[in-house]
């Protein structure tokens, strides 16, 4: 599933940033906060993906109904291009139609560069990009033939297939990916989702999208018609990425002429196996094969169906199964799946795959002393779960049970050593902790999801709660919240009033990417402050709760204060500061592991001091008192430390100085492997330093995988080729490898 080879190739999850709805925390400078930065260059990014993925875990089951059958043909062969061609004696069913999404997720446009329930036909079935998602789930060779890297993976180079062709006849080039991928990051289109694309990773990429620098400055090259490079802002394995919605191409001539209504079938130019025979938004897609489509050589590239039919999800996909109005169902509710289990006749067509989501009970990061604070407690805590009860009597076996970051067949599953089910141990270390039978224990928290958002939530943390209590005597006190608040504790920093205990968290990636194999194990350790003893935890939260660290206000003014940074001894004070952080931080970068020093130092990249350089020179530039004033706030919000609110902060070199003098050595290396997985190119490497992150995580009782979702579904016989996506949008994908038997 992972891999840098091209066929092999982990793709893709969102990077670096929460997946949902709180913003990243923002390290300044690259030199030195780039080691930890969670967003893809600018913390304002990262709060835009965070809001996305609210959106993402919203989108209900898929279901493929046969519409029609025609034509006198049956069985498929596989042609010399990839395509297959119809044959035989059986006559086949040619016609299917697809289920997507609830009410108001439905697919509204086939636009690439937007994230919505359209990625689920655009990434393979009418687009197809330089790699892409073969029938196995893993990463091929679509319109590329190779790449190369250089420069430590920095600079990638793709090479181009000259038989694939658009829709019209005209050939795909280079200059197609360029001009859809310029179009994503343009700052015309400021809604677009461009952390949903390889652009997310390309130098200058955001600074282009922000206004800040011209086209030409953008990390994309086309070297000639079948050759384009792409340089990063640093080094990371970018092929998953290719394979996401966001890397299409698009054919420029239609899309100028047509900005609004290029994807409407009279003016839709496609590469992939299908193109648009009609389109209403929000209601029935219909999809019918690309007579021109060329697929790569020696791989399977489409099914046998004809025509695919995209309607919103049946109410009721089951009985429709029944009926045989349904060639394909997946199955959401506990009802629908008892009911398939105890009727032999459709147990016999039930699949499962294992989506990549695990759920798991998650230290919540409070500032508050506590036992928790002790590691005997919380190994004592996560040593006491047992999973199998909450699998099967909580999820109607709806899941498999784990106790790792992932599931077998993951890529570092066999490499991660989580703590044992084993309750004698658990006793023996609450006691050695001084509290036996949990006696002089104060009631511990669980945070849940609302039984709205989450009707899982809640009767798992009840199950928990039972355990921790039969097993070692701890009270603890459900918490329901509201999406918002429970995201910003989940997939966020510190957060205030949070008490100390627990959150029933959950996360899949979107795409795959090499940051992307702890499944969300790294958002334990991307927020400053997260762990360690409750001293340093508490300082940091001078980053995260007031609007500016008091510590730097004492030391430098309040930015508040109209009249502060107006003066020489104003800015005397915030230069000098500055100047000595810089100090520090070079210094610090040169004592660190030489890894670890290629990630902190990207060669060409501006350095603190470059930075720090150009904010003088604002500030010195700078007529009136105001302007002297708006200069040195921004100078200062470079060197200081302040609040991004919903549990993120903005870590200034200031921050960033304390941090590593103060920081314990177990959260250092956490780190270190972190920032070295998002530079990581091939694929042993990745999943060292993302099993090195899970160990962490799970022996310091930080985080308790309890079980891993999987995408139950019936298909009638003869189907093949049905594909659940196990990213963030679930259901079903790549639906050009659709085949009837």
């Amino acid at each position: 599933m992972f891999g840098s080879s091209p066929s092999t190739a982990f793709s893709g999850s969102a990077k670096r940033g929460p997946p949902v709805s709180q913003p990243a925390v923002n390290w300044k400078g690259p030199g030195h906060g780039g080691r930890r930065h969670p967003g893809p260059q600018k913390g304002s990014t990262g709060m835009n993906r965070g809001k996305r993925s609210a959106l993402l875990v919203a989108v209900a089951s898929l279901s493929v109904m046969v519409a029609a059958a025609c034509s006198s043909g049956g069985g498929a062969t596989s042609g010399a291009n990839g395509s297959n061609q119809v044959g035989g004696k059986a006559a086949a069913p040619s016609e299917i139609t697809i289920g997507v999404g609830q009410t108001g997720n439905a697919v509204s446009t086939l636009d690439p560069s937007q994230w919505g329930a359209q990625i689920l036909i655009d990434q393979g079935t009418v687009m197809e990009g330089l790699y892409g998602y073969g029938p196995d789930g893993k990463i091929v060779p679509k319109v590329a033939t190779h790449y190369k890297t250089s420069e430590g993976g920095k600079v990638w180079t793709f090479f181009l297939r000259h038989d694939a062709k658009w829709s019209n006849g005209k050939p795909v080039t280079a200059q197609d990916f360029y001009y859809s991928w310029m179009r994503t990051a343009s700052p015309k289109n400021s809604s677009d989702a461009m952390w949903a694309s390889v652009m997310t990773y390309v130098n200058n990429a955001y600074s282009y999208h922000a206004g800040g620098v011209p086209a030409k400055d953008v990390g994309v090259k086309v070297v000639n018609p079948y050759e384009i490079k792409l340089t990063l802002t640093s080094p990371h394995n970018i092929l998953g990425a290719m394979a996401i919605t966001g890397s299409m191409p698009l054919y420029g001539p239609s899309v100028d002429a047509h900005p609004s209504k290029w994807f409407m079938p009279d003016y839709f130019v496609g590469n992939g196996p299908y193109v648009v025979k009609s389109f209403v938004p929000n209601g029935k897609v219909t999809l019918v094969r690309n007579p021109e489509y060329v697929g790569a050589p020696n791989q399977t590239n489409v099914g046998n169906i004809k025509t695919i039919n995209v309607i919103p999800t049946p109410n009721v996909p089951v009985e429709d199964f029944l009926a045989k109005k349904l060639s394909a169902a997946v199955i959401t509710q506990p009802s629908d799946y008892k009911y398939v289990q105890t009727h032999p006749n459709l147990k016999a067509n039930l699949k499962s795959q294992a989506d990549n989501l695990v759920s798991y009970l998650q230290w919540d990061k409070s500032t508050e002393a506590s036992p928790l604070d002790d590691i005997k407690v919380r190994q004592a805590v996560a040593m006491t779960l047992n999973r199998q009860p909450i699998v099967q009597n909580v999820l109607n076996g709806m899941g498999g049970v784990t106790s790792a970051f992932g599931f077998p067949g993951w890529p570092t599953f066999s490499l991660q050593h989580p703590l044992p089910y084993d309750t004698a141990k658990a006793k023996q270390l609450l006691t050695e902790a001084g509290y036996p039978g949990g006696k002089g224990m104060p009631t511990l928290y669980i945070y849940t999801q609302t039984a709205a958002d989450n009707p899982n939530s809640i009767p798992v943390a009840e199950a928990i709660q039972q355990e921790l209590k039969e097993g070692l005597g701890i009270t603890t006190k459900i918490v329901p919240e509201a999406s918002t608040l429970y995201g910003n504790i989940t997939w966020g920093g510190i957060n205030p009033d949070i008490h100390p205990g627990y959150v029933i968290g959950g996360g899949t990636p979107n795409w795959s990417d090499f940051t992307s194999l702890p499944i969300q194990a790294n958002q334990e350790i991307i927020f400053s402050g997260s762990q360690g003893p409750v001293s340093y935890r508490q300082h940091i939260a001078n980053y995260y709760l007031p609007k500016y660290d008091p510590n730097d206000v004492k030391q430098l003014g309040n930015p508040d204060d109209k009249t502060a940074g107006t003066t020489e001894a104003d800015w005397k004070k915030l230069d000098d500061a500055a100047k000595a952080d810089i100090a520090y931080l070079d210094k610090w970068n040169k004592q660190q592991p030489a890894d670890y020093q290629k990630v902190l130092v990207i060669p060409g990249a501006a350095t603190n001091q470059d930075q720090w350089d150009n904010y003088t020179k604002a500030w010195e530039q700078a007529k009136s008192a105001a302007d002297k004033h708006d200069a040195w706030v921004s100078a200062w919000k470079f060197v200081g430390d302040w609040s991004a609110g919903n549990g993120g902060a903005n870590v200034g070199l200031n921050g960033q100085v304390w941090d590593d003098k103060n920081m314990p050595q177990e959260v250092h290396d956490a780190i270190m492997w972190n920032a070295e997985l998002n530079a990581a190119i091939d694929q042993d490497t990745a999943n060292q330093l993302s099993a090195n992150i899970d160990n962490y995580v799970l022996n310091n009782g930080y985080g308790m995988p309890l079980y891993f979702q999987k995408t139950f579904y019936l298909t009638q016989p003869g189907l093949t080729g049905i594909q659940p996506n196990p990213w963030s949008w679930s259901g079903l994908f790549q639906l050009q490898y659709a085949t009837w038997k």
